[in-house]
């Protein structure tokens, strides 16, 4: 059975190589470096340091979850609660899951948690991006009630 739950402290270590893994398969998208450098992770094949990890999302106003799959965990979720004016926003900064677990309702559980986190924070909006041509990760946030408000043009000066 698929489960979304709070990340402890034992399943740090488990969550730094989640976010590797995530991290290497991003780096090889279309604006995957992009992504990561806004995120200021170690770039590979350097290891994401545990205590960056708790630093990050394990705050007041981080959330790190694990989805598991029978108690074993398999995908990580990660967010955090910003203001934006007067507002609270929700922003799903990652959401993984190790490609043998996929299809089972994993990833849906851990951004409908993210999500229920929100809105418990007291948020009146949730931001997620999705790499272009990423569709797994864009019909996951559609499937969540997200969809695309902007859209960022790049291009790279001499």
């Amino acid at each position: 059975m698929e489960a979304a739950r709070r990340a402890l402290p034992s399943d740090l270590p488990q969550c730094a190589r989640l976010l590797e893994d995530a991290r290497d398969r991003v780096v090889e998208l279309r604006g995957g470096p992009d992504l990561l450098a806004a995120c200021t992770l170690p770039p590979p094949p350097e290891p994401v340091d545990e205590q960056w990890l708790a630093d990050r999302w394990t705050g007041p106003h981080g959330v790190l979850l694990v989805g598991t799959i029978d108690g074993i965990v398999v995908g990580i979720g990660a967010g955090r609660v910003t203001a934006r004016g007067e507002a609270r926003v929700g922003t799903i900064d990652c959401c993984y899951v190790e490609p043998g677990a996929r299809g089972v309702g994993v990833g849906s559980s851990l951004a409908e948690s993210l999500v229920r986190r929100f809105v418990a924070e007291g948020c009146a909006a949730v931001d997620a991006i999705a790499l272009p041509g990423d569709r797994g990760v864009k019909q996951l946030f559609e499937s969540q009630g997200l969809s695309a408000r902007l859209l960022v043009l790049h291009r790279r000066l001499p």
